[in-house]
């Protein structure tokens, strides 16, 4: 199919981030609310994204099958008279438990909004792109960065809605951990996981969520990152255990897991795995210790060719929208 020009300086642009789920506090529901997590933006590896107004959809870049996919899909439900041809600089990398879904679909989805006219906020995108069914993480950190706290879903909920956020601090960095050769559980997997897993402890999710709330965040609050790493390794192991039956173990990746054996071995305080992985993670008081940290790593595991350490900083600012 043939299209119209494209006119280059009526574009739009949009840069969004990658980042990290660090666990779920309440797999339980006892109380009418489930699942409930925390997260925290990065400042990379980033979706970056220019569209502009077309007859049809196409793309070009890292990601593009997955772009034309959304915009046709958000075009369809909203009967879009028109199309949208964008170019993608770098994407997220996929089912890897960085979040790369809801990332490229808000931003897909919002550089259309802009584009036509169509007066959604991102909430509506979210809805039109069946994202945010479970965490509200990504859609916060989209928002506004930093470390979000979603409440979970109950009877009424549409999105899981924010009720927490707190800055990362400025000094942290944080070490990513990637097994290039796996990929984490998604799509009809991830659907089946959760309907087959057994019910989640009550007595559990209630230690989890005192964690949350008066270990973590005021951990946070204080820079105090051997008691934020105290909670979030809590919510590690209980939760990776949970889901162990699913993803094989209580982190997806063996050859991640070797790697967070040796940080815990090496007195690291926070680690842990993001979603279903397989990507892990670990979080350092400052750059130059992080540095150091991942010299060693590179060169304990320098064997292991599926493996890549990427250093990376909080984000403390949501998607550039532009």
């Amino acid at each position: 199919m043939s299209e119209s020009p494209i006119n280059l300086a009526a574009g739009v642009s949009v840069v969004t981030t990658a980042r990290l789920h660090m666990g779920f506090f309440d797999l339980n529901g006892g109380l009418g609310r489930s699942f409930g997590s925390i997260g925290v933006s990065l400042d990379r590896p980033l979706t970056e994204l220019s569209a502009w107004c077309s007859d049809g959809f196409s793309a070009v870049g890292p990601g593009a099958k997955r772009a034309v996919k959304v915009a046709e899909k958000q075009a369809k439900a909203l009967k879009l008279q028109g199309g949208m041809h964008m170019r993608l600089a770098q994407a997220i990398p996929e089912h890897a438990g960085l979040g790369s879904g809801t990332q490229m679909s808000l931003a897909v989805g919002l550089a259309m909004n802009k584009l036509y006219h169509l007066g959604l906020v991102m909430e509506d995108v979210a809805l039109l792109t069946e994202r945010g069914a479970r965490s509200g993480i990504g859609l916060g950190t989209f928002a506004a960065g930093g470390v979000v706290i979603d409440g979970g879903r109950g009877a009424q909920t549409v999105i899981p809605p924010v009720i927490a956020r707190a800055d990362f601090p400025e000094a942290w960095r944080i070490l990513l951990i990637f097994d290039h050769a796996e990929s984490g559980v998604h799509g009809a997997e991830e659907i089946e996981a959760f309907r087959s897993l057994p019910e989640f402890p009550a007595d559990a999710a209630a230690i989890l969520c005192r964690h949350v709330l008066m270990q973590a965040l005021p951990a946070l609050a204080e820079h105090d990152l051997e008691t934020f790493g105290a909670a979030i390794r809590e919510l590690q192991e209980r939760t990776g255990d949970h889901f162990a039956p699913a993803q094989g173990g209580r982190y997806a990746s063996p050859l991640v897991t070797k790697v967070l054996q040796w940080l815990n071995d090496h007195g690291v305080a926070c680690f842990g795995q993001s979603s279903w992985g397989p990507t892990g993670f670990a979080v350092f008081a400052n750059e130059p210790e992080a540095k150091v940290f991942q010299q060693k790593l590179e060169a304990q595991f320098s064997h292991q060719a599926t493996l890549e350490f990427m250093l990376c900083k909080g984000r403390n600012e949501g998607a550039l929208l532009i």
